[in-house]
This record gives structure tokens, sequence and C-alpha cells, in this order.
């Protein structure tokens, strides 16, 4: 189990690196960059493979102990080491970060996003799914925060070299807020492990009590600066606004890994940091941080009512990318209930959010590929058939992610919502309970404007209907003429699913119903994790 954490955390960057070396004479093959993408199909394979297997290994009976450790000094001077663990908390991190790895190396092996050399393209996937997953794995402070940035500078080149329209306005702007709400994390990370004397996580969840070496003032300084920086990339509102330029303008597979595993690193870390080693300033500041995440629900569904209505030009990637401000603000309000039930919801609801937001992303990705365009005006076409019409398994596909992402009960994204609701509804004690009640009625409106965009856009894209059309009534899916005129050509069938794209997706679509239809199997997972951590570490 040692050996296949430690294999989990390092083989990409060794893949990374092999990607960037010439291929032996054996393995070149045919064609140069289809064997680099091939390379990166199987490391990427071999990584979900061995998560797979510790998955399998894991002691289910106590998932509240952390296991596979590796525990080993390197900067003896500054007590900082290579510690290594999981428990019932991190590894359904981790398996999801390899999982959506390996679907992104293998829909980019049939269709590369354009761009340099995919040697490059190889190697920075590789980097990225090394700094999320040593993220998930690390029990070290210092080493939390190096993983925790190692994921900025290959999203950035993702985004600058192989993105679209305004990738280098949104390359700049994802790295300098990220960047800047880094620093401060780091100086929140230093107090904490300069005035306690150790930056061992597992030994400061442990020692949070009333014998805690830290102060409230510092437990208040603490959770402000690192919190901070993990509010930037969770992300909460009003820190979000890199997020949709990101989205927007980052290649598909790049938008799949930002949403559904790099806002998972801030949420994480309020859950492994925030919460167990300075629990007074965390409690201090919660009716803050769940204002924050109420807000973020509502606003974000806001945004994306404004852009699903008719004729505001909306871009649907951009919807998502707004979607997502609201649905990780369920896990901030679930987080900052400070309860068992909160906490358990916000981690069901990461993996909810990364398997339906992934799956969002990918076929809005294919959609954009196959029409050349997001524009929600452009895709709803005028025939009254759109995607059920022209291609009936892709539109089913993408009605059914949408219906997930709504909340409907029986699929993942359900729980974790109603499970931050009801954190809300008793928070921990000590917080303001009419407070929390007004959050949760927030949150409650959140899931009401939720499904209204949402349904528009599955009327739109994929029922169709009847649009204006700009410069004489021609629409961007090939639909000519007027009704005035008579004259009017149906836009022709464009290609349903591939064999390769039913490869990518078909795993998230199948691990969204079995989560919600098994949620046990990911809370019982958790629960035990989240009840010792609240009680610091008993």
């Amino acid at each position: 189990m040692q050996l296949l954490l430690a294999a989990v955390v390092v083989l990409p960057l060794l893949g990374a690196v092999a990607a960037l070396l010439p291929a032996p004479p054996g393995l070149k093959g045919r064609d140069p960059d289809q064997a680099v993408l091939r390379h990166g199909v199987t490391v990427t394979g071999v990584v979900l493979a061995a998560a797979v297997a510790l998955a399998v290994g894991f002691d289910h009976d106590h998932p509240a102990r952390m296991q596979a450790t590796t525990d080993i000094s390197w900067i003896q001077a500054l007590g900082i080491r290579i510690h290594l663990g999981i428990d019932g908390i991190s590894l359904p991190l981790l398996v999801l970060t390899a999982l959506l790895t390996f679907l992104c190396a293998l829909y980019s092996y049939f269709h590369l996003p354009a761009g340099p050399s995919p040697k490059a393209f190889v190697a920075l996937l590789l980097v990225l799914e090394a700094g999320t997953l040593a993220t998930f794995a690390v029990l070290d402070l210092v080493l939390f925060f190096l993983a925790f940035e190692t994921v900025l500078i290959p999203m950035y080149f993702l985004i600058a070299r192989w993105g679209g329209a305004q990738r280098t306005y949104a390359a700049w702007k994802f790295i300098l807020y990220t960047l800047l709400g880094s620093v401060v994390m780091l100086l929140g990370l230093l107090l904490v492990g300069l005035k306690s004397g150790t930056f061992d996580m597992v030994a400061l969840a442990t020692d949070n009590g009333p014998n805690s070496q830290l102060s409230h003032t510092v437990q208040l300084l603490a959770v402000l600066a690192i919190g901070i920086g993990l509010a930037v990339k969770a992300p909460m509102w009003p820190l979000h606004s890199w997020l949709p330029d990101a989205h927007t303008a980052a290649p598909t597979v790049g938008s799949v890994l930002l949403a559904g595993v790099l806002l998972k690193m801030g949420t994480y870390g309020f859950v492994r940091i925030a919460l167990p080693i300075a629990p007074d300033g965390m409690h201090t500041f919660a009716p803050y941080l769940a204002a924050f995440a109420a807000v973020g629900i509502v606003y974000g569904s806001l945004a994306c009512l404004a852009l699903a209505r008719r004729g505001a030009k909306g871009d649907l990637k951009r919807l998502i990318a707004y979607s997502s401000v609201g649905h990780m603000g369920f896990v901030l309000l679930g987080i900052a209930t400070m309860t068992p039930t909160g906490v358990n919801g916000a981690l069901f609801a990461n993996i909810a959010h990364g398997l339906i937001t992934g799956l969002l992303f990918f076929l809005v990705g294919a959609l954009k590929d196959r029409y050349g365009t997001t524009d929600l005006d452009q895709l709803a076409g005028r025939t009254g058939a759109a995607l059920y019409g022209r291609a009936p398994r892709f539109g089913g596909l993408l009605a059914f992610g949408a219906i997930a992402s709504l909340g409907l009960p029986g699929l993942a994204g359900f729980w974790g919502e109603m499970l931050a609701m009801f954190g809300a509804f008793r928070p921990a004690a000590g917080l303001s309970r009419p407070a929390f009640l007004t959050f949760m009625a927030l949150a409650g409106l959140g899931t009401l404007l939720t499904a209204a965009y949402l349904l528009i856009v599955v009327r739109r894209v994929c029922m169709g209907g009847k649009e204006p059309a700009e410069d004489g009534g021609a629409d961007a899916l090939g639909t000519v003429g007027s009704e005035e005129s008579g004259a009017t050509r149906t836009a022709p069938v464009i290609p349903d699913l591939a064999r390769y794209e039913y490869a990518a997706w078909s795993p998230l679509a199948v691990l969204t119903v079995l989560a919600g239809l098994w949620p046990a199997a990911l809370l019982g997972l958790t629960d035990p994790a989240v009840q010792q951590l609240l009680g610091g570490g008993k």
C-alpha cells in the first residue's frame, strides 16, 4: 500500500520526463505525435489502476485511520518531512483525479486540441496530475503548499498555448489570482508551523484542544490567511472572477480538469487544514464563509440565467463555468456549518461536481468542435429539432448532464446539496442558527434558479425552437431564409457520439447514477473520518 501511494504520486512526474525524451526506435510508430499521446494514455492508465488498487486494498472498516503512510525526514532543520497517507476523505478525491486525467488523456489521443508540440501537452498534463494527486496525499503543510502550487504552471500553459479566444488574458488572470492567493496562504501555513513547532498535519489535527499551542489570535490569523488562498481556488464569491475567463478560453481537457479536480483542492484544504488545525478560528469565520457561499450560490445561478436567456449571446461554456460558482458554494456552505452532516455533504458534493461538470465540459467542448461555436443563440437553431433531431444520443447525454447538475433525486448532484442544507439547518454549537437558516433559504432559492437555467439550456439546445436569426435570417447551424419568404433549408445532421467519446464519457455518466443510487458507498468512507476530524482526532 505504501508503494502504491508513492507510485500514484511519482509515476506522473516520471511519465512527464519520459514524454519529453526521444522515443525509443521500437516505440516511435508511424506517427511520433500519436506515440507520445499513447504514452500519456498508458501512464495515466497505470496511475488509475494503482489508485483503484489503493481503493480496493483500503481498510474500509477503519476509514478514519491514515493508511498507506510514508513518513521520511526531508529537511531536518525545518522539521519538514515527506509524509504521505490517505483516509476516507482523501481517497475518493485521489481516485477521481486519476479517473478524470485518464479520460482526458484518452479523449486527447483521438482529439488533440490545436496548439504546439504534443510532447509538451502530454508532459504538462502529467505534471498537472502529479501536483493534484500529491495535494490529496501529502500530510505536511509545506509539501501541501508545494503540491498546491505545482498545478498552476501546467494549467497556465495549457490555457495560454492550447486555449481559444482571449487565452493569453485568461491565463494571466488565472495565474495572478491564484498566485496572489497562494502567497497569503503560505504566510498562514508558516505561522501555524512556527507557532506549533511542527508542520505535520496529523499531529496538528490531534493537538487542537485546550492544550493547543495555537492561541485564539494565531488561529484567527491563520484561518484568515490560509482561507483567502483556498477561497481563490475554491472559487468563492467574490474571488471567483478568474474562473469564467479561464474556463471559456481553456481547451476541453483543461476545463474538465480545472472544474473536476483543481477547484476541489481549495475546499479540501478547508477540510484538511482549517477545520481540524484551527477550529476556534474557523468557528469565528464560519458565518462569514457561509454568507459568501450563500451569495455565491444565488449569484452564480442569476449569472447563468442571464446567459441562458434568448438574445443574450450567452456562451454555453461560460454558463457551465458560472454554474460551478454556485455548486462550489454548496460545498463551502457545508464546510461552514462545522457539523458532520454539512462536511459530509460538502465532500459528497465535491465528488458529484467533479463527475457531472467534467461530463458537461466534455460535451460542450464537443459541441464547439461540431458547430464551431458555443453561443447559445446559434446553438438553439430554428428547426424545432436541434440536438434531439440531429444527434439524439448526444442530445440525450447533454440533457442527462444538465438534469444531474440541477440535483435531481437519484443522481449524484442531489445528496451533497441536500446534506449541506441540512447542516445549515442545525449548525455547530455556538453558531447563529437564524443566520444559517437564512443561508439555507438562499441556498434553496439557488436550487430553484439552477433548475430554471439548466432546463432553459436543455429546451433551447436539445429541443430547439424559433430563435431570432441575424443578418437576414441565417444561423450558425445552416438554416437560411425566413418564414415570410418560405425559403428555408434545414441544417445537415451533425455526427452523433463517436466510439472514443462513448469511452471517455460513459464512466462519468455511470458513476453519476451509481453515486446517486448508492450514496452510502461514499458517505461510509467520509463520515468516520469527518467525525474524527471534527472531534480533534479522537
